[in-house]
């Protein structure tokens, strides 16, 4: 296949001033991996690695900042002038030979060689077994001996050589396959399938770390859906997150069109399709992890019961997060809002001060990403969306229980300041003086200052106590029509009466 035919990226100029360089030194560069097949699929890859058959010492003879760290003889250039991540750190790797996996993780022994057939036969898939050489912007050699640009437009994820010695080395790629299938869109190739099937418990000798990445990564992908679906028919699911499985077959009551597995995959999908975090899809992935646990029957009122998941549901997130290590910013958070996701089920039944109390509950920076959990869980239902007369008053109670309330501590004096300042009593006085100055500020608000207020005081509490009534009144029925505006206008904007 020539470069002609292939849909490609425009490659860096740093990337490519990289490859001249260690060509002009005399070696011979490849760009390989991940960014070459995203260099075919026409995206932009997420870092570009380089193989040369120049050992680590050259490559750091060839530029001026280098950090070389690590037993596979991979040197990363540092470049602190881009603001591009994928350029920060380019990876230039000698060709390499790897010996047996004995711990299904790492190669026992790692030897550089001098040719790149010996590098491209070590790697994972088809797809990321391909070399590119470059001459200036155009590619001037493509070595692909395991047909992965056909893989590429045949959109499959396959193997290098025989799946089960693949698997074997490194039991992080049956996940992997997994991923790079709902990232790209392609389809497992069967007998590579097959052999994650056979060997899925292999993947209990990974790091946790290392699992919760790629689970991260399936998680984050336009396709979770299918990603979580893939774990379970491969047989992955019961040694990484079993909680969910529990939820197959689950049937619930009439609200709800599927089972509480399927409830969760859509619910995590639709979190997907709206281009939400990561935090909101786990939110959406495990809020009803608990439901089978606390299934029950009403017989009073003839329905399926799932009393107190939320609360039994967050317990369980939280150790299912804990043994996956996340950070504790995602555990807090996702805990949090999985124990409280069942507060918006009913407008009618909700006051504006409960609406206050949730946001107690999971604070001002998180009531909008409950709002968004709603809409996961609603639609994961099997409901095409939210009921949008129901979700603008939703929104609407969200934002009056967020504004700031009118009120006289506003000013920038308060009560106690004016008894020390006038020698006043505690009393009605003191409450008629600070709605009267209160009533000024609303018309006039650079007037809120001390010297204006302290001057403003003293003259107020010269009148007598009639007249100092009628102006406290006032302010009092000013504070109260604004706040009524404020309102109004919040339900104007989301249509809602």
């Amino acid at each position: 296949m020539t470069s002609n035919s292939v849909k490609h990226t425009t490659i860096p100029k740093e990337v490519r001033e990289i490859v001249t360089t260690i060509e002009k030194a005399g070696f011979k560069p490849y760009l390989v991996g991940g960014c070459v097949r995203d260099f075919f699929l026409g995206r932009n890859p997420k870092d570009w690695d380089i193989t040369s058959n120049a050992k680590p010492e050259d490559i750091q003879s060839l530029f001026i900042k280098t950090v070389y760290e690590n037993v596979y003889g991979t040197v990363a250039i540092i470049n602190e002038i881009t603001d591009d991540p994928t350029l920060k750190n380019v990876e230039v790797t000698p060709y390499r030979l790897e010996s047996s996996y004995s711990d299904r993780r790492h190669p026992d022994n790692v030897t550089f060689s001098d040719k790149i057939e010996d590098d491209l036969k070590r790697r994972d898939f088809t797809v990321n077994a391909i070399a590119v050489n470059l001459s200036g912007e155009a590619i001037k050699d493509i070595i692909d001996l395991y047909d992965g640009i056909s893989d590429i437009k045949d959109k499959i994820i396959r193997t290098v050589g025989n799946p089960d010695d693949r698997f074997t080395e490194d039991a992080l790629r049956m996940m992997r396959a997994i991923r790079l299938s709902v990232e790209l869109d392609f389809t497992i190739e069967k007998a590579t399938f097959t052999s994650i099937t056979k060997q899925n418990k292999l993947i209990k000798d990974i790091s946790i770390e290392r699992i919760r990445d790629e689970f991260t990564k399936i998680i984050l992908s336009s396709q979770p859906k299918k990603g979580i679906e893939l774990l379970h028919e491969t047989g992955l699911l019961k040694h990484v997150v079993p909680e969910l499985e529990v939820g197959i077959g689950v049937t619930q009551n009439q609200a709800h069109t599927f089972d509480v597995w399927e409830h969760l995959l859509r619910s995590l999908q639709t979190a997907a399709d709206k281009n939400w975090g990561l935090d909101i899809r786990l939110i959406a992935l495990f809020h009803d992890i608990a439901k089978p646990k606390t299934k029950g029957f009403s017989h009073e009122t003839k329905v399926i019961t799932f009393y107190g998941h939320e609360v039994v549901g967050s317990r369980e997130t939280r150790k299912i997060l804990e043994r996956m290590r996340f950070s504790r910013v995602i555990i807090e958070k996702v805990v949090k809002l999985v124990r409280w996701h069942m507060f918006f089920s009913d407008t009618e039944q909700i006051s504006l001060s409960a609406v206050r109390r949730m946001i107690v509950n999971v604070g001002k920076e998180n009531i909008w990403d409950l709002m968004n959990v709603r809409i996961c869980d609603r639609i994961g239902t099997g409901r095409p969306k939210e009921d949008p007369y129901r979700l603008r008053k939703y929104h609407a109670m969200i934002e009056e229980a967020l504004r700031d309330p009118i009120s006289v501590g506003m000013l920038r004096i308060d009560g106690k300041d004016l008894m020390e300042m006038i020698h006043v009593k505690p009393g009605p006085r003191i409450g008629n003086i600070l709605h009267a100055l209160f009533n000024e500020v609303l018309d006039t608000p650079e007037l809120n200052t001390l010297d204006y207020l302290e001057k403003r005081a003293i003259e107020l509490n010269k009148l007598p106590d009639k007249e100092l009534d009628i102006l406290g009144e006032a302010g009092k029925e000013k504070r109260e029509d604004v706040e009524d505006e404020q309102v109004k206008e919040i339900r104007k904007k989301h249509k809602v009466v």
